[in-house]
Order: C-alpha cells, then sequence, then structure tokens
C-alpha cells in the first residue's frame, strides 16, 4: 500500500480520535481557528411549521473545513443538538464544497466563510409565547496545508414561538445561504459499477456545458478520488466515469441508492440521487483500454461462436443442416444459396436476441445471455417444435406443407428458419472467447454491441459458408443415398433429448402446472397436423375450426403458464457440499477472510453442467475444498434472478457460467468457462 495512502488514514483515524476526545473533555479555551455561530432565519417561529437554522463557519485565513464526505482525508461537520420538547432537528444541507489537493490528496473543503443549513421541525402543539433553547455540541476539523486541529463548541440560540414571521434582512440573507447549495436534480440518475470503474448517467439539458463539471459523491471510501473522471454527452444526458478506490472494504454488490453533487460551474452544481442500472456506453473506454479495440471483441464474438459448434446444444440443429447438404450433392449455387440461406437465419436471430436483450436492459430488467430460457412460456414454445422435429424425422407424420424436417433442411426459405432456430437454441452455451465479447457487448454502445453480435452470428454460420464456398471441403460430404433415411431417424435422438430437456426445464420454471399445460398443448398440436394431413390427402379445402380452437387453447395455455410457479428441487446427494448464493453472506465471508469458490449456474446451460459433472462435483474436489478450507457457494441462475444478474453485469459477463474465487491474500479472480481438476487446484493455489 502506497505511504500516501497509508497517511491518509492515519490523518483519519487520529481526527476521529482527537474529537471523540474533545467531545467528552472540556471546551478548550484557546481561540478557535474556525469560528461558529448560529442563526435563525426567524426568531419567532410559528408552531406546526419549520424554521430553517444556519450554523454560519468563519475560517481564518490559510484555514479550511470539511464537506459532509472529506475525500482523501478530513473529518466532515458532526453536529449533537440539544432539543426542547416538540422540536426535532433534519438533516444538514451543505453548501457545493471545492476541491483541494495537498500531498497528492483529494480533499472536499470550505476555505472561505461557509454555511450549513438544518431545519427544525416546530410540533403543532407547542402553545403561543413558549420559549425554545436551541443547543448543538459542534464539532469540526480545522486543516491548513500543513497542521490540522480538532475543534468544537456548543452553539445556541433562543426562540420563541409566534407567526413565524420572516424580516426582508433575514429572507435576503438566508436567499443568499441558500443560493450556495446545490439545485435538486428533478429527474433521477443512473449508476453502474463494472470491476474497477463506476459510470453514472445523469440527465443535463445539452445547453449546459461540461468543461468544469465535477462530481462529488457522498459516500465515502468507494471513490478514488485522485482518478480523472471522464465526462462525456450523449444528447441530453452526460456519462461520467471513473474508477474505485482499490483499498476500499470490497462489497459484492453496491445497490445503495447514490447521493452526490454534480458542480456544473464555480459555485453552481446540482443535487442528485443515482439508482443502480445499465449505463449505455458508459465503459467503453475503459473496454478500449482492456481488449486495445472493438476488433478484438469482434473477432473474440466470431471465434466463439465458431466454437459454439461443437457445442451439445447445437448437435440436433447440426444434424439437420447435415442432411441438408448432403441432398444437394455437387450443386454449387444451390449450396451456396442454402449456406447463405442458413447464415442470415443465424445473424437473424444472434442480432435479434442481442438487441431484445440490450432493449430489456436498458429498461431496466437484470437479465444477461440466454434470457428467454427463463420465461415458461418460450419454453413451451421450443418443447412443441422439438416435440414436432422429433416426430417428423422418425417418419411418424409427413406433410408437404407442414413437414417440419423437411422444411427446416429443404429450401432457401428452409434453411433461414433452420438458422433461426440454430442460434436459438444455441443461446445456453457459453464457450471460449464468447464471455469477453458478449460482456463488452452489454456495456458498449449500441452499434458496437450490435457488431458483436453479428460476429457471434457470422461464428456460428462460418462452417457451412466455408463447406459451400470451399469445394474441396464440400466434395467431403457424402451423396445422397439410402443412409439418410437411417441418419434422418439417428438425429431424433438429440432432438428427442433435446426436448426432454425443456420438458425439465419446464417443470423447474413453471412446476407441475407447466408440464401438464405442455402435454395438453402436445397433443392438441399433433392432432391438429394430423387433421391437416387428413384433409389434404382427401384434397379437401381446410377447415377454419382446427385453427381457431388451437388458437383459443393457445391463448388459454399462455395465460395459465404464465401464471405456474416455479418448482423448488429437492436437493439430491453431491460430493460437494454448497452455500446458495447470497451477497450479503458472501461479504460476510469476505469480511471474515474465507476462502471462497464461487459460481453460477443454471439448468439450461450445458457447459455449466459439464463442469460441474467433470470437475467440481467430484470426490476429489470434496476432499481438496475441506482441506484447503475452502466455501463453496452456488449461484443458480435458471430462474430470473436480479441479484445474480446484478453480480454477472458487476464482472463483465452477459451469462452463466460464471466461476469467481476470493482469496483474502489478493483479488477476486475470475477463472475459465472450460474446467478441469487441475485447473481448478491450479487456480486455486496461484
Amino acid at each position: 500500500m502506497k505511504f500516501m495512502t497509508i497517511l491518509r488514514y492515519l490523518i483519519i483515524m487520529l481526527a476521529m480520535l482527537s474529537l471523540h476526545n474533545a467531545a467528552s473533555a472540556q471546551l478548550p479555551d484557546f481561540p478557535l481557528n474556525i469560528n461558529a455561530h448560529l442563526e435563525s432565519e426567524t426568531s419567532k417561529p410559528k408552531a406546526g411549521s419549520s424554521v430553517t437554522i444556519a450554523i454560519v463557519m468563519n475560517p481564518d485565513d490559510g484555514w479550511h473545513g470539511y464537506w459532509e464526505n472529506p475525500g482523501d482525508a478530513g473529518v466532515g461537520l458532526q453536529l449533537d443538538w440539544t432539543l426542547p420538547k416538540g422540536v426535532t432537528a433534519g438533516k444538514p444541507r451543505f453548501p457545493i464544497p471545492e476541491k483541494l489537493i495537498i500531498s497528492d490528496l483529494m480533499n472536499f473543503t470550505y476555505e472561505g466563510p461557509h454555511t450549513f443549513l438544518v431545519d427544525l421541525n416546530i410540533d403543532a402543539n407547542i402553545a403561543l409565547d413558549t420559549n425554545l433553547a436551541i443547543s448543538v455540541d459542534a464539532q469540526w476539523l480545522a486543516c491548513t496545508d500543513r497542521i490540522c486541529v480538532p475543534e468544537q463548541d456548543i452553539l445556541s440560540t433562543n426562540l420563541l414561538t409566534g407567526d413565524g414571521a420572516i424580516t426582508p434582512a433575514s429572507a435576503a440573507q438566508f436567499g443568499e445561504y441558500r443560493a450556495k447549495l446545490a439545485s435538486p436534480l428533478d429527474q433521477e440518475a443512473t449508476y453502474q459499477i463494472q470491476g474497477e470503474k463506476i459510470a453514472i448517467s445523469v440527465p443535463l439539458p445539452n445547453n449546459i456545458e461540461t468543461d468544469d463539471l465535477y462530481f462529488f459523491p457522498v459516500i465515502q471510501s468507494l471513490f478514488d478520488y485522485q482518478a480523472p473522471q471522464n465526462v462525456k454527452r450523449d444528447g441530453n444526458i452526460i456519462i461520467i466515469t471513473t474508477a474505485l478506490d482499490q483499498y476500499r472494504n470490497k462489497e459484492t454488490i453496491f445497490n445503495e441508492e447514490l447521493r452526490a453533487i454534480l458542480q456544473i460551474g464555480p459555485g453552481n452544481g446540482i443535487e442528485l440521487t443515482a439508482k443502480p442500472g445499465i449505463v449505455e456506453g458508459g465503459f467503453d473506454r475503459g473496454f478500449a483500454e482492456d481488449v486495445s479495440s472493438i476488433w478484438i471483441l469482434l473477432a473474440s464474438a466470431i471465434l466463439g461462436g465458431l466454437i459454439l459448434n461443437l457445442m451439445p446444444c447445437v448437435f440436433p440443429i447440426i444434424g439437420l443442416k447435415a442432411l441438408s447438404l448432403a441432398k444437394l450433392g455437387s450443386d454449387e449455387n444451390a449450396a451456396k444459396r442454402e449456406a447463405l440461406s442458413y447464415s442470415a437465419g443465424v445473424i437473424f436471430s444472434t442480432l435479434a436476441l442481442g438487441a431484445l436483450l440490450l432493449l430489456l436492459r436498458a429498461g431496466g430488467e437484470q437479465i444477461g445471455w440466454a434470457f428467454q430460457l427463463q420465461s415458461p412460456v418460450m419454453l413451451l414454445i421450443l418443447f412443441l417444435l422439438m416435440v414436432f422435429i422429433t416426430l417428423n424425422l422418425l417418419g411418424l407424420f409427413e406433410l408437404s406443407s407442414f413437414s417440419i424436417g423437411q422444411k427446416l433442411t429443404q429450401g432457401s426459405g428452409g434453411s433461414f428458419w433452420t438458422g433461426v432456430l440454430a442460434a436459438f437454441v444455441a443461446t445456453p452455451c457459453t464457450g471460449p472467447f464468447m464471455a469477453l465479447a458478449l460482456g463488452a457487448a452489454l456495456i458498449l454502445p449500441i452499434y458496437q454491441a450490435l457488431m458483436i453480435f453479428f460476429g457471434l452470428g457470422f461464428g456460428l454460420a462460418l462452417p457451412y459458408l466455408a463447406i459451400s464456398y470451399i469445394p474441396a471441403l464440400r466434395n467431403k460430404i457424402p451423396k445422397a443415398g439410402p443412409w439418410m433415411e437411417v441418419f434422418r431417424k439417428i438425429m431424433a435422438i438429440p432432438m428427442a433429448l433435446t426436448a426432454i430437456a425443456l420438458f425439465w426445464l419446464l417443470y423447474r420454471v413453471g412446476g407441475s402446472q407447466a408440464l401438464a399445460i405442455a402435454t395438453i398443448m402436445a397433443i392438441l398440436s399433433i392432432g391438429l397436423i394430423i387433421i391437416i394431413r387428413r384433409d389434404q390427402l382427401n384434397h379437401k379445402k381446410l377447415a377454419p375450426s382446427p385453427f381457431i380452437g388451437f388458437f383459443i387453447a393457445a391463448c388459454i395455455a399462455n395465460y395459465f403458464i404464465a401464471q405456474a410457479k416455479p418448482h423448488s428441487i429437492i436437493e439430491t446427494k453431491k460430493w460437494v457440499q454448497v452455500v446458495p448464493f447470497n451477497a450479503q453472506k458472501l461479504q460476510e465471508y469476505r469480511s471474515n477472510n474465507q476462502k471462497i469458490f464461487l459460481y453460477f449456474t443454471a439448468d439450461w446451460c450445458v457447459t455449466c453442467k459439464i463442469n460441474e459433472a467433470s470437475s467440481i462435483q467430484r470426490k476429489e474436489m470434496a476432499q481438496y475444498f475441506t482441506q484447503n478450507n475452502i466455501i463453496v457457494m452456488e449461484g443458480d441462475f435458471t430462474l430470473k434472478q436480479p441479484e445474480i444478474a446484478n453480480v454477472l453485469n458487476q464482472y463483465g459477463s452477459a451469462g452463466v457460467p460464471l466461476y469467481l474465487y476470493f482469496s483474502p491474500a489478493q483479488k477476486e479472480k475470475i477463472l475459465p468457462q472450460l474446467l478441469s481438476i487441475e485447473t481448478l487446484k491450479s487456480e486455486f493455489s496461484s
């Protein structure tokens, strides 16, 4: 730790100790360096109203006092009121402070006369002409650029309840006091913490210059006050980005309101309250520094999408596409059309999902990648689709116009929808390189974020583009023949497994009610297809009644499945006993200097489940965690959990899995997304 940082804490501790001792001792008989007295806006406050009291501070030349957040060193004003019965004091209001840098320490101070305002509330039951003896034990720190002296004085005034009249002179004087306060902002600001940085979005008319802006946070020991505050404007919004204090007592999640004063010129500022949320474009500079350029992120997205083809999530769709390519044979032009159409579908789907994700997050929703699989309605749609494809691949029904398998593998239009389905089904999987790209996409400007989602879709489609446009690769595909019918039935197996997995997810997200609805809708859907097939074979005109009936059933199903309650899983025996994620509990563990392995998972995340089965939930690792006193904490993101989404966002992750290791001796460590027992042990010991 730097010497000046150590000195900073010594100054604060000594000053606090001195003030505490001064409070319990007799008042000093030597002259004060900052003199103080009380003034009242009216000497005859009206019962049932409030009166403003001014604590007027007059520093001697070369001396200064402190704002409520003193900055890197110092102590703010402390007040201990003695009030008559029926009189209560509000919180003090502080004028806009000034920045003062001494020995590389940033201080928020007042170098000239300054005034704190406090409202006293007078009970309505206090009788007229009642004497009100007002007294406050005030303690403050007076400093020069070389020394600091804790000071204290008992300030008092006497009031008499009356009609509340204010003299013109008093009104003018208090008008001057109030003019030095910050004006309240009538709109809500937003802040977002990302790693070691914080971004604050403040609504501010575009006619206000940003050259003299400075953000004074009320909360102490969160910001790095010596770090620059980068300010940029986006229409009527300004975004301030700066660094957090690296020596702060780190909180896993900072969900509190952030009060502050935004200085917008000498002696002029606004008082604001910022709530946690998404600050669009708040961290683009930080990512430019961390990963060099948007092009590296785009390359990571393309590579991540390419690797996604090897993930189990997309195996069923790959099978459908393989059938399509085999049917094309040596028709080069048809193969190119198929590849372009399929790629368009993949890219369309990733862009649409990405845009919807960004839109919902901008609206305050705490969600991550694969958010649609937390919706029982969307799970029902996917389940029914997988059921249809499975039955069609098995040959249980053939519809020239409605054949799911054929429509998804034949013709350019079919290839487009195959691509849409492939990208949609692939979203539960995340692999290498995707975490960096998708995490960045959530905080980059919209056009750059959409480039990342485009790159992900392009990478997912790249193998099919390569096969279709490179004859040497296309010639490796077996020619069409009887084997295709066997292969088609084999591909029904992964489709059926996908349907079963979605059925299980419906149970997790919507319980028994969701399962009952899914079963009924599957039966009705198959019945509808049979009716359509029968009418077509008999050359009958399709009757509208089956469609109307199915539409009504779908609306009813949508209503009831949206009301379904999640199912509470009965924990099965595991080798490694985990503690359910809780931000407060995590903070307690960290405060006690305990080692923690925290992982975030979901039932729809195939990568997560593979890592758990192969590397985490193993007897060897259970013994390792016990021997090394490592607490294992699990965050289940199967259902929508804003608290978990907030943590994922804090660590730059668009979704699960996310693996974190907290060691008392060093900063928390983000572990790789593909794990092995050797990887875990290496990360824990390094």
